[in-house]
């Protein structure tokens, strides 16, 4: 059985391997305390006794002096709490000196910028900044999607470590460099290695290539867990009835009975499992190369990328010669083209969303020769399916999901229609049919991988340190292009050596969700110690309490808010460590007594700390405990969703709760956890969303104000660009969207579980006009 500390490497070949640690996926058996030296965690195994190293090819993007842009290929190294950059891999040169360095504070923060245009080709960003000072900023890129997991993963578990040795109590020079900023214009320190205890080296990429590639060679992103929570269906309960009505080309065709409505459209969907990772099968969809194309697409082989918005959202021109789906073909007939967008996100489990609406582009007016076509909305998922064996082959579910008009497709489903299968939306289903045949015609989209394990070539350093007076910036500044007069200069004539290699580098969108429905049942088993049985519980009076938004009078009433059971969630039971099995969620531990609804010129923080605020109130000032979750969501103007919830009794300190309401930040961000479900709406904003958790702390920025009875968490959803796409789209249909949240705290330790849900909040249709203007 595995240990809930333990987790698996990817080795070379492949395979899995287990090792010992509490900071992640890819773990480290040791952590550093403040010397470099290595000591182990308190939770985690003592392993081998080192710790893991990441490093791999990036590409580091900045502006120079004089306002050119540059993007050269470096090799990154990750050594516990430390950043390295180099000109070549060091482990081929073991002499060359790195040319930046840095140490991952806790303040520093990591976001996914999704895909840019570089040098005629498509990159994936990471932004580095300073939560306290943004000015203080860098930028790396990856050469797909699937690699910035890797490297968000391999830094968020620096920064984790960071923050242990901190916690464990460093001297205060060490604590103070965290924070210091050091100018490293024209300035190359001098390093002494830490190597000693360093087992294994964990490489992301296989090696350098470059941004002129006439086409991406893909890998796969083997995930070192092996398992994705939740299973098939999310966490959250939806209500879709799916029946198998038809196999093509061994593609299951369904329709959803649930919520067939007859004159209406009917929801299908077509399904099939594909021997690649999720990671390759992403990148052979977004590709719009259309010698590519031609092999599996017949409907959008010959596109053309007409603009892109915020690394997550693009706008596509297509022409297709109507011959090959129009029902009836003449000679003299034109040509047809469309607009249409992308809109894509990356869940936390590793699970792809692509939505595809009709647009219209100024660039792409409809022209003379050509009959404009809109076509169909759908979405592509794509879940990476559990390996059976460490010898098996990665694989995924690929499911596209369409609105289709009901009469023609009842007229097909039960008697092969004809004309149908000459439709654009038939062309549309069959196209998984088109993927999975392509994809497995070439044995290199499947046998391909980049996370691999090598021996350290660094020699020894008895003494087991990492000792560098000077390394007290952090590493957004060693990225900082003020600093990259020096490497500017000298890059032109090193890069030219790189230009004929190849990199396989993957990346990983840090993605966000909202979550899901209800009935009644009673609290679950796991929140029975979590407040103070000792102290006679308080009564709460609802009424006493007055937001800005009205409390609503059933799922029929408008612009308003309800607290459902957790019945319709799906969270950890006691036995998840073992059998990942979950359990519906019972009634919420906290009880929503408020929600304000908020209209701000900016996103405005520490919301209990003003004199009006319902916490400081004195109805409010007499409850045990309240917690406030103020979701601050952008748009023209911005919003402050705001929740307030309240409990009877003290929190045991001891409980769960207790331990995240008095934690660190850091030990927040990693266990914060919300479930969303669109009750109601839109099929596409539905998809859009999903039903998986989400660690908001992981997602987006999260601020926490622990003070007297109360803690806040102030959610930034602008600050992730994933999030900031989802959440405008949510907002184009929120007055017809009923919309479910749960939140609750992830457990990580078999004392921890089962989870219980805090709290839950339905809102009916919220109308944008009515909020209320903030005072400041």
């Amino acid at each position: 059985m595995t240990s809930p500390g333990s987790k698996k490497l990817v080795t070379s070949d492949g395979s899995e391997k287990k090792v010992s640690g509490n900071l992640g996926k890819v773990s480290f058996s040791g952590d550093l305390n403040d010397s470099g030296s290595s000591s182990h965690s308190s939770s985690g195994g003592g392993g081998e006794g080192g710790t893991f190293e990441y490093f791999g090819p990036v590409y580091h993007l900045g502006v120079n002096k004089i306002g050119h842009e540059y993007c050269n290929l470096r090799f990154l190294f990750i050594r516990g709490k430390y950043v390295e950059m180099y000109k070549r891999d060091p482990h081929e040169n073991p002499d060359i000196k790195p040319i930046r360095r840095g140490v991952i504070g806790p303040t520093m923060m990591i976001e996914e910028l999704g895909r840019r245009k570089v040098n005629r080709g498509d990159v994936y960003v990471i932004r580095f900044y300073n939560r306290l000072d943004e000015s203080r900023k860098g930028e790396i890129a990856c050469a797909t999607a699937g690699e910035a997991v890797k490297w968000v993963e391999a830094f968020e578990e620096a920064k984790q470590q960071a923050e242990y040795a901190l916690s464990r109590g460093g001297s205060t020079r060490t604590k103070l460099s965290m924070e210091a900023n050091i100018d490293l214009e024209g300035h190359r320190p001098r390093v002494r290695r830490y190597a000693y205890g360093l087992k294994k080296l964990i490489r992301i990429g296989q090696g350098p290539e470059t941004l002129l590639r006439q086409s991406s060679t893909l890998v796969n992103d083997v995930r070192g867990d092996g398992f994705y929570e939740g299973g098939d269906n999310g966490d959250a309960i939806e209500a879709h009835e799916w029946k198998c009505v038809r196999t093509i080309n061994g593609v299951r065709i369904f329709e959803d009975v649930a919520n067939f409505k007859a004159g209406r459209g009917v929801l299908v969907k077509a399904v099939a499992v594909v021997e690649a990772s999720a990671d390759t099968v992403f990148e052979v969809l977004l590709s719009i190369d259309k010698h590519q194309r031609y092999e599996w697409d017949a409907v959008t082989g010959d596109s053309e990328k007409i603009d892109s918005y915020e690394g997550h959202y693009d706008v596509i021109y297509c022409v297709y010669d109507p011959k090959y789906l129009s029902r009836i073909f003449c000679r003299w007939q034109s040509k047809r083209d469309f607009v249409f967008s992308r809109q894509w996100v990356r869940g936390q489990d590793g699970t792809y969303t692509i939505l595809q609406f009709p647009a219209v582009h100024k660039k792409r007016p409809p022209k003379s020769g050509y009959r404009r076509t809109e076509i169909t909305p759908s979405t592509w998922e794509i879940r990476s399916l559990k390996k059976r064996s460490d010898a098996e082959t990665p694989s995924c579910l690929v499911t596209h999901m369409l609105e289709i008009h009901s009469k023609r497709w009842c007229k097909w489903k039960r008697t092969s229609y004809s004309k149908f299968e000459k439709t654009i939306p038939y062309a549309l289903l069959l196209q998984v049919a088109g993927l999975k045949e392509y994809i497995g015609a070439n044995p290199a989209f499947k046998y391909e991988t980049f996370a691999t394990v090598v021996q350290s070539k660094f020699p020894d350093v008895p003494n087991g340190e990492y000792v560098d007076e000077e390394m007290e910036e952090q590493f957004y500044d060693a990225t900082d292009s003020s600093s990259d007069e020096e490497d500017e200069e000298e890059s032109d004539e090193d890069d030219e050596d790189q230009d004929n290699k190849e990199i396989k580098v993957k990346l990983k969108n840090v993605s966000w969700a909202i979550a899901s429905l209800s009935l009644k049942r009673p609290k679950a088993p796991g929140a029975s110690n979590v407040l103070d049985a000792s102290v006679d519980p308080v009564s709460i009076d609802p009424s006493q309490f007055q937001g800005s938004l009205r409390k609503g009078n059933g799922d029929k009433d408008s612009n308003c808010w309800n607290s459902p059971s957790g019945m319709g969630f799906m969270i950890r039971g006691k036995t998840y460590l073992k059998d990942n099995a979950k359990v519906m969620g019972g009634e919420p531990l906290l009880t929503l007594v408020s929600v304000d609804w908020f209209k701000v010129d900016k996103a405005v923080d520490n919301i209990a700390l003003h004199p009006k605020c319902l916490v400081q109130s004195e109805p409010g000032k007499k409850l045990p405990f309240i917690l406030v979750i103020n979701l601050q969501v952008p748009a023209k103007p911005n919003y402050c969703l705001v929740l307030y919830y309240a409990a009877d009794r003290p929190v045991s300190k001891s409980s769960s709760l207790g331990k995240f309401v008095d934690g660190s930040d850091s030990y927040r961000d990693a266990r914060f956890k919300l479930i969303p479900s669109i009750v109601q709406g839109y099929w596409m904003v539905k998809r859009a969303v999903g039903t998986k958790a989400c660690l908001l702390g992981k997602a987006v920025t999260c601020k926490y104000l622990r003070q007297d009875n109360f803690l806040e968490i102030d959610v930034d959803i602008g600050s992730s660009a994933v999030a900031r796409s989802v959440i405008g789209l949510v907002l184009g249909y929120v007055t017809s969207l009923i919309v479910d949240l749960a939140i609750l705290i992830e457990g990580k330790e078999e004392t921890d579980l089962p989870e219980y849900i805090l709290g839950t909040v339905r809102l009916n249709r919220i109308e944008l006009d009515s909020a209320v203007s903030f005072e400041e």
